[in-house]
């Protein structure tokens, strides 16, 4: 049985001054990606900006959502064929394209079909099989992806999953709608962490790097940790979920969890994601050297 997606918060602090500064946060809560969220927001206007957020969530959960049949990404993966595609998932699946590029194929959002395999097995109490193996493995790679402005198009019965970037992605966009807002020094959680300007307590803002419980500063950067077994798919929790797209198997036992820092939040998901796969920190070094700004925050051996 696989387990559910962690908690997912998407909270926004923002300075304000004189009676709003003391004022109680607004609060709004709801759902982003199949998973709970929180924006709290301290503002003469939080209501009304919050709305808009949240308004943006749901419209980007029409996008990427694989858990919403008329999604634009489920409708992709049901037709093969997506015309005049959303902005946002051609800009999504263009950094996809780079990131895979880096990482020597590592990131590659065609797994989806290896990771509904690997549910199904675990759902039956058995091993993936052999053959299931390589008739899933004959359904994965980026190759199989066509995209530009006018479709996006994928070999017959591919699919595709957004969940290591999608995201980082989302945080991103709530940021820059919140910055349109005149709104700074923000963080942004979305299990992935986008920080805007500093902390109105002063420095920057303090995020705990999960699981050694390390403290960093992130100001006007993105930070992702990518767990191998944060979600596993068999109940005595060996089996993870990301999955390696040339051999159909989940992630060696390297990493208990990578930590990378980027300039947008999208960027460092990805990364950290295909980061679990890699063998040492010189090859993760490596694939992060390719993109400007961009560090390892922490790799922490199993």
């Amino acid at each position: 049985m696989t387990t559910r997606r962690r908690f997912l918060m998407i909270a926004a602090a923002a300075m304000a001054t004189g009676t709003a500064a003391r004022a109680a946060p607004f609060v709004w809560q709801g759902a982003a990606l199949g998973a709970r969220a929180t924006i709290r927001l301290t503002h003469p206007k939080a209501a009304e900006i919050t709305a808009r957020a949240a308004a943006e969530i749901e419209r980007l959960e029409q996008v990427f959502s694989l858990y919403r049949a008329n999604s634009a990404l489920s409708q992709l993966n049901t037709r093969s064929r997506l015309d005049a595609p959303p902005f946002e998932l051609l800009e999504c699946l263009t950094l996809s394209a780079s990131v895979h590029r880096a990482t020597g194929g590592l990131f590659d959002p065609t797994v989806q079909r290896l990771w509904q395999a690997h549910a199904e097995a675990a759902e039956a109490g058995r091993d993936l099989t052999e053959g299931d193996r390589q008739a899933t493995l004959a359904l994965t790679g980026w190759q199989g992806v066509t995209l530009d402005e006018s479709a996006i198009t994928l070999r017959p019965r591919m699919a595709l999953t957004l969940n290591g970037i999608a995201q980082g992605y989302i945080a991103d966009r709530i940021a820059a709608l919140l910055e349109a807002e005149g709104l700074t020094d923000i963080l942004i959680d979305t299990g992935e962490f986008r920080a805007l300007g500093q902390n109105p307590a002063g420095g920057d803002w303090p995020v705990t790097l999960a699981p050694e419980g390390r403290r960093i500063g992130l100001a006007d950067r993105a930070l992702a940790t990518s767990a191998p077994l944060g979600t596993v798919f068999d109940a005595a929790g060996k089996v993870g979920h990301i999955l390696n797209p040339a051999t159909g198997e989940p992630a060696p036992a390297v990493w208990q969890a990578v930590s990378v820092s980027a300039p947008s939040a999208a960027l460092a998901d990805a990364l950290s994601t295909a980061a679990c796969l890699m063998p040492d920190r010189a090859a993760i070094e490596a694939a992060l050297s390719r993109f400007p700004r961009t560090r390892l925050e922490a790799a922490l051996p199993v």
